[in-house]
């Protein structure tokens, strides 16, 4: 079973998935072989999957930036919801686990959507606003090393347009994020991080309490 929403009796979750997602069935077969995958936990649920794909779909988005791709499963659900001439710039440094995903492009057919980047993804984020493409996106994803979160923030915002939308997982992070006794690492990081995304009066947020929290943030026009 994937990650039940934090805080939530079993019972109750599995009345709302039941009530509510449609998971495609190439999506499942991902998320299934993605569950004997050594990271598995890297691979968001599939109900943030489909908030992520209703979003884009509300927005009418066409260019969309995701920054972590691992096996595929955020990067399939987006370029699914995205029209035929819409793009998709994917961000990962792996060529072992995107070749997973590359294989689940092809069998969807969507992966003339995707442009992967197998770099680090501040360099390929920095070259995109190098070339002159700040605020020529509407959507950018977020899931990648959270030690780099506030610096894909900022330059994500930078690229996304006016009224553009970033969504971030993992920032309850198992709900460790509210413990005051928790000293861990990345608990630290990520409480700075989400301190300074509440205080961006460039942005309207909104934290979600979905699969392992998920901020949105709009960007003001």
């Amino acid at each position: 079973m994937f990650k039940n929403t934090l805080g939530l009796p079993d019972q109750l979750h599995d009345y709302i998935l039941d009530n509510s997602l449609k998971e495609l069935p190439i999506l499942a077969e991902l998320r299934q072989e993605t569950e004997h995958h050594k990271q598995a936990r890297m691979q968001i649920s599939p109900d943030q999957g489909q908030l992520i794909a209703l979003l884009i779909r509300l927005m009418s988005a066409r260019r969309v930036l995701e920054i972590g791709v691992f096996t595929g499963y955020s990067s399939l659900t987006i370029a699914l919801a995205l029209p035929t001439d819409g793009v998709l710039v994917a961000c990962d440094i792996s060529e072992e686990y995107t070749a997973i995903a590359k294989r689940y492009w092809r069998q969807a057919g969507v992966q003339s959507k995707i442009d992967l980047h197998i770099a680090p993804a501040l360099e390929t984020l920095d070259s995109l606003l190098q070339s002159g493409q700040a605020e020529t996106f509407d959507f950018a994803f977020v899931d990648a090393d959270k030690a780099n979160y506030c610096n894909y923030y900022d330059r994500a915002l930078k690229l996304l347009r006016p009224g553009g939308l970033m969504a971030i997982d993992n920032v309850l992070w198992s709900g460790r994020i509210a413990d005051p006794q928790s000293t861990d690492k990345i608990v630290q990081t990520m409480r700075i991080f989400n301190e300074k995304v509440a205080q961006d009066d460039r942005v309207q947020v909104s934290l979600l309490p979905l699969g392992d929290g998920i901020t949105l943030a709009l960007k003001k026009s």
